[in-house]
């Protein structure tokens, strides 16, 4: 261990973990990290690529301010087991566009400040998956992903129109993005792309040059997301934009279909993909399982319906084959109970959970579940999902009725880790109101099965 003078701020320790090296070097949360191998660290991906050395050296400033200089060597790849108190190890980039489309910018006055800041940070595409524009980075920015081999990097595209993207994002700088995503593609760089479809604006043919020009960045470009840009009520003074009609998505879905079979014969993939809103807006059936070629674009609601359904019916046909080898299965007990509750959702998941309802009810007749549409006048009614529902829209869509023995929610309704709804509304606030236990339900068909049926609720 040697003492050395570093003058850098560096990057403070969070927490350490029981016997990481962290602990053995006598690491303690406020020690602040200054350098690796005597080089500055940016951000959590250059902390991350310079300790993947077998050997490095740690500049460490210490809590009463004495400096070290750790020699460590290690198995390569390894971590040190600490971690600092902001994730990214540096600020959170903000976005530099005023997209014509920008949700955020639709949100009613007086929410929590933190639900107006629009991220576009490169470095929460690898961590946490989030979709970006490009627009904020310079070619360092690019050149630093392909060196740290980043990947897969989740793209905002909309449009490979230059013109038509930089009039949707409003950013002069918007029109790169195929050169942006070449230079991706030739370092082997993964990517992911997402087109918000604005009526009348990137749809029909633009559409169909989007999927073809993004089509040709096969195979480093795995998926690509359609999805129709969200309305809500406050769009006083933005873009004038219209809601699509059964018939608009039903031309969507065609396009996209089309697409899927040139993209199958060709490179064994379906490649672009139409979120589930499209085929519940144009009352088509949703595709089969093969079609989702593995479920890679869930986090944009593409096939969330078809893989909860699945779920469901894999719990239930479970219980049904154990319910015949054993009198006193879970299955049997579930047969035997009566019981009723009330499911909440949005406007779009709520004729599909319907059906699911059915199918348990042709196995367990006595459990009744009712389930009710919550319109959301928080954020305007062309607002369909669950994910946007409002503690004060529930209770007012629930007030008054008889709820049964509990009430399911799905866990989107609330804010990531807590149990508060967007409008601050609290769990318990809405279990005291409405005078009803709540059950969170997670994102999978099987919780939504075994909340139905669990016993002692």
């Amino acid at each position: 261990m040697k003492e050395e003078s570093i003058m850098e701020e560096g990057h403070v320790i969070k927490t350490v973990l029981p016997g990481s090296i962290g602990e053995e070097l006598e690491l303690e949360p406020g020690d602040r990290v200054l350098a690796v191998n005597d080089q500055k660290i940016e951000d959590v991906f250059d902390y991350r690529y310079l300790i993947e050395d077998e050997y490095i050296e740690l500049a460490v400033q210490k809590i009463d301010g004495e400096e070290w200089i750790l020699e460590i060597e290690k198995d390569a790849d390894e971590d040190l087991g600490i971690t600092f108190e902001s994730s990214l190890m540096d600020d959170y980039h903000s976005c530099s566009n005023k997209c014509i489309f920008c949700f955020i910018d639709q949100l009613p006055k007086g929410m929590r400040s933190t639900m107006y800041f629009k991220d576009d940070d490169s470095r929460l595409s690898f961590l946490q998956g989030n979709y970006i524009t490009l627009t904020n980075m310079k070619d360092k920015d690019l050149d630093r992903i392909i060196k740290y081999k980043l990947s897969p990097i989740n793209i905002s595209v909309h449009t490979t129109n230059p013109e038509l993207r930089c009039m949707m994002l409003h950013n002069r700088f918007a029109g790169k993005i195929m050169e942006q995503m070449g230079k991706l593609y030739e370092a082997g760089v993964l990517m992911n792309g997402q087109i918000v479809l604005c009526k009348g604006v990137n749809d029909g043919d633009e559409l169909r040059k989007t999927i073809g020009d993004l089509g040709s960045f096969l195979p480093y470009m795995e998926s690509l997301s359609v999805v129709p840009v969200g309305l809500s009520d406050h769009r006083e003074g933005l873009y004038p934009l219209e809601a699509f009609t059964p018939e608009d998505a039903r031309e969507v879905i065609d396009i996209i279909h089309g697409y899927q079979e040139k993209f199958m014969e060709e490179y064994d993939t379906h490649f672009v993909h139409a979120s589930d809103e499209w085929y519940i807006l144009a009352g088509d059936p949703l595709p089969p399982e093969e079609n989702y070629d593995g479920y890679v674009q869930l986090e944009n609601g593409v096939g969330m319906l078809r893989l909860q359904e699945r779920e469901f019916h894999e719990a239930l046909n479970e219980d049904v084959a154990a319910g015949t080898e054993a009198s006193e299965s879970r299955f049997e007990k579930s047969r035997m109970k009566k019981s009723r509750c009330t499911i909440a959702t949005g406007k779009l998941a709520g004729p599909f959970l319907r059906e699911l309802i059915k199918d348990l009810n042709e196995v367990y007749p006595n459990i009744r579940a009712e389930v009710v549409e919550v319109t959301n006048y928080f954020f305007g009614s062309r607002i369909t999902v669950s994910g946007l529902l409002t503690g004060q829209d529930i209770i007012g869509a629930l007030k008054g009725r008889d709820l049964g023995e509990k009430l399911l929610l799905p866990v989107n309704v609330l804010r990531s880790g807590e149990d508060v709804l967007l409008d601050d509304v609290h769990i318990s606030e809405i279990e005291k109101t409405l005078q009803v236990p709540i059950r969170i339900v997670q994102s999978n068909g099987k919780d939504l099965y075994d909340a139905l049926i669990e016993e002692g609720d």
